[in-house]
C-alpha cells in the first residue's frame, strides 16, 4: 500500500508475517511485545502480534522496521496524526 499525504509517503511492507517496514511514521504512542501503537501521516496504526520488536526507527524520515510474529495490522482514526508538540500532548 502506498499513499502520499502532505509530501510524505506512507507504505507498509510485510514479509512472511515475521518482519515489517512502515514509512510515514510521525509518532509512536506506545509498544510492548504484543502491540505497537503509532501514528502515520494517514492517522492511527496498530500492529498486534507476539514477541514484537521495533528494530529501527528514523525520526528524520519516519521509517520503522518491526520483527516478531505479526498477527494483525489495522488503522484507527484517520484524522488523528499524532501530537505535533508537547502542547498537543497536554490537551489530549
Amino acid at each position: 500500500m502506498q499513499e502520499k499525504t502532505n509530501g510524505k509517503i506512507h507504505e507498509i511492507y510485510i514479509q512472511g508475517r515475521s518482519s515489517m517496514t512502515v514509512s510515514g511514521v510521525t509518532d509512536v504512542e506506545g509498544f510492548d511485545e504484543n502491540e505497537i501503537s503509532l501514528y502515520t501521516c494517514l492517522g492511527e496504526l496498530t500492529i498486534q502480534g507476539r514477541e514484537l520488536h521495533i528494530d529501527t526507527i528514523s525520526t528524520e524520515n519516519g521509517d520503522m522496521s518491526v520483527s516478531g510474529d505479526i498477527w494483525a495490522v489495522f488503522y484507527g482514526d484517520r484524522d488523528r496524526k499524532g501530537p505535533l508538540s508537547w502542547l498537543g500532548r497536554l490537551f489530549r
